[in-house]
């Protein structure tokens, strides 16, 4: 499950799978037209109805997951939701499974899921520190779920440790594969993993500190609509570190002068709803930072996409220069 080992198709080709499997798999209902909504992971695409109804089809990388993987994504969306937590419901085909596929040649299969339209606004940490209490609270609401839920037995999602989130076959790709690394860069960042992994093996996986997370809890995948706090975009959720969490609350942006304000707010609105320890505070460095060095192996590994273009050689740099701060142990330094 590697990046190396999936597979690239054109934007052209993919919107051409969603077309025709909107057509073939699903119910007149549903059907609209077809906009691209982004292209990362996955394609997503918005559909507008005739009668003004709008829905979200996703389809997924070649490789990423298993189509097992993706249907027990989809059995916790529904546990969630029945749980009261906001977040996108599932659609059937009219075959009645949630999951669709669609051959693109060579006898591969992609897999495609629509779900219901989310409306709401992203919240904005540069306009509003709330956001990021609102974002700790959710978040400890998805843990609580996650530990209190009776999953099923066959239940399988992706795993994230320490080896699969930055070894050299890590999920998104290694490292080192980044631009402009020189050796001395590589070899701080070396050093700063040996320390990370020192520190997780100390902390260990106990069920209360690891287990069923959504590995990807950003701003971006919040949708707030008036009283209501949507969220969305399962398709990372695996079993990993819960503070993993905070730390993916933070990606692309852990150099950013308010880092310590938007962490001392998103701790403030998680605590409201579950407890700390203070092995888990004193861990937030070390999670953060690991969470930085997979980004740069995501970086690495998807050069040609806008995201990955737009942070520039600067954040590259500012990557090994946060590995230097955190072996001195002056990074993500929090009052709580």
């Amino acid at each position: 499950m590697t990046t190396a080992q999936q597979q690239e198709l054109d934007v052209q080709t993919l919107r051409d799978v969603a077309v025709r499997t909107l057509a073939r798999c699903y119910p007149p209902h549903v059907q609209g037209q077809v906009t691209l909504l982004c292209h990362s992971e996955n394609a997503t695409y918005r559909i507008d109805t005739p009668d003004g109804q709008r829905y979200a089809l996703r389809v997924h990388k070649l490789g990423y997951h298993h189509t097992s993987e993706i249907e027990n994504e989809l059995v916790w969306l529904n546990a969630l939701q029945a749980s009261g937590i906001q977040v996108p419901r599932p659609i059937a085909g009219l075959d009645g499974h949630p999951v669709q596929q669609a051959p693109v040649g060579g006898g591969q299969k992609l897999n495609l899921v629509l779900f219901n339209w989310v409306s709401g606004t992203e919240p904005t940490a540069d306009v509003d520190l709330s956001a990021f209490k609102r974002l700790g609270a959710i978040t400890a609401k998805l843990h609580q779920h996650s530990r209190e839920w009776q999953r099923p037995a066959d239940f399988r999602r992706i795993i994230w440790n320490h080896r699969t989130m930055v070894g050299p076959q890590g999920h998104w790709g290694n490292w080192r594969a980044a631009a402009n690394l020189d050796s001395h860069a590589v070899g701080l960042i070396e050093e700063t993993l040996q320390r990370v992994e020192r520190e997780l093996a100390r902390y260990g996986q106990e069920e209360q500190r690891y287990g069923l997370i959504h590995a990807d809890l950003r701003l971006a995948n919040l949708l707030v609509d008036q009283e209501q706090t949507h969220v969305i975009d399962f398709d990372d959720c695996g079993f990993g570190w819960y503070m993993h969490d905070l730390a993916a609350a933070l990606s692309f942006y852990e150099h950013h002068e308010r880092l310590n304000d938007w962490i001392e707010h998103w701790l403030a609105g998680y605590v409201t709803v579950a407890p700390l320890s203070a092995e888990d505070i004193a861990m937030i460095p070390t999670f953060i930072i690991q969470r930085r060095i997979q980004v740069l192996a995501w970086i690495g590994s998807h050069a040609d996409t806008q995201q990955a273009r737009s942070v520039g050689a600067g954040w590259v740099r500012q990557s090994v220069e946060l590995c230097q701060r955190y072996l001195n142990g002056e990074f993500a330094k929090v009052a709580v």
